[in-house]
């Protein structure tokens, strides 16, 4: 009954954009007795949907699928939490269809006669959408744990003290040295660099990348190499062949963009050529099942001292 009356209240919270009031108070030897009514029963059965479109945490529809037989059953065959999936990560609606492992995909003429199928394939979408919602908002862990190593850079200077690893620590000093990465110079400051990393295994929802210029304190001046602008694109590799053997063995300083695809590509954002960490949010939270990022930095805008070539 808690879940019914927060609901009420959280209608009239919405201004009155919809208005339901229900007194069913009796007095009984002097006591107010409350009856207890399921709306879902007693409302048309849009006004109900309407109204349980507005949860959007997932735990709130894990509750209302708590409270009785015919809530459970109402919110699996309405599919609410597929609907918060997608609401949160647009992205997932690219999935075509959820199979059960065990019985594999129905046949169009059986999805359509059968009524058991029909509810099968409900239950089986929404197990499916609320351990997603479940693995994702359960998830406690820092931000630099969704990265796992990585794979490599389009080109690096002076391997391996420059290595593309040295971007994985938190600062620009690692037992004594610096550490940075450094791509090699161009006289284009045009041409662009990427770094690719391979995401931990595990379901994430990825909302902002940092990265931090680096500021070369050796050298005369301080300058900083920073890039222009940054884009982020997220992916999987062409071939599954590749996941366990041949990128993991590839040279660090060579580039494999080639070896993916990529199904996410953030806008273009302008970097700052500061020695600070800079956040880029992304426009929506991408979802990652594992999986690997790129990295890339477009526009050069120091040129090195000692050679006159633009550097990254």
């Amino acid at each position: 009954m808690c879940i019914i009356n927060y609901i009420w209240s959280w209608l009239f919270s919405k201004k009155s954009e919809l208005l339901v009031v229900c007194n069913t108070l009796n007095d009984m030897d002097h006591h107010k007795t409350e009856t207890r009514i399921n709306f879902l029963q007693c409302l048309d059965t849009d006004v109900c949907i309407y109204i349980m479109s507005f949860l959007d945490d997932p735990a709130d529809v894990v509750r209302a699928s708590a409270v009785s037989c015919f809530w459970h059953h109402f919110v699996i065959a309405n599919g609410f939490a597929k609907q918060i999936c997608l609401k949160l990560f647009p992205q997932l609606s690219r999935i075509d269809v959820v199979v059960n492992g065990s019985t594999g995909i129905p046949s169009s003429a059986e999805a359509e006669t059968s009524t058991a199928m029909k509810c099968e394939n409900s239950e089986t979408d929404h197990m499916v959408y609320a351990s997603l919602l479940r693995a994702i908002t359960g998830s406690k862990v820092s931000r630099k744990d969704c990265i796992e190593y990585a794979v490599s850079a389009s080109s690096t200077d002076n391997f391996p003290d420059e290595s593309i690893t040295n971007t994985l620590h938190p600062r620009d000093r690692f037992i004594r040295r610096p550490s940075y990465w450094s791509s090699k110079g161009q006289s284009k400051p045009e041409v662009p660099e990427t770094l690719v990393y391979k995401l931990r295994t595990g379901v994430w929802a990825i909302t902002e990348i940092d990265i931090q210029p680096f500021k070369a304190f050796f050298q005369h001046g301080r300058p900083i190499y920073s890039a222009k602008s940054v884009r982020f694109r997220m992916g999987h590799p062409k071939s599954k062949r590749e996941i366990n053997s041949e990128l993991q063995n590839l040279p660090l300083q060579k580039p494999v963009d080639d070896k993916f695809v990529w199904t996410y590509t953030s806008p273009e954002y302008p970097m700052i050529q500061d020695n600070v960490l800079q956040p880029f949010m992304l426009p929506e939270p991408i979802l990652c099942i594992g999986g690997y990022l790129q990295v890339e930095l477009m526009g050069r805008v120091q040129r090195q001292e000692i050679d006159g070539l633009f550097y990254t």
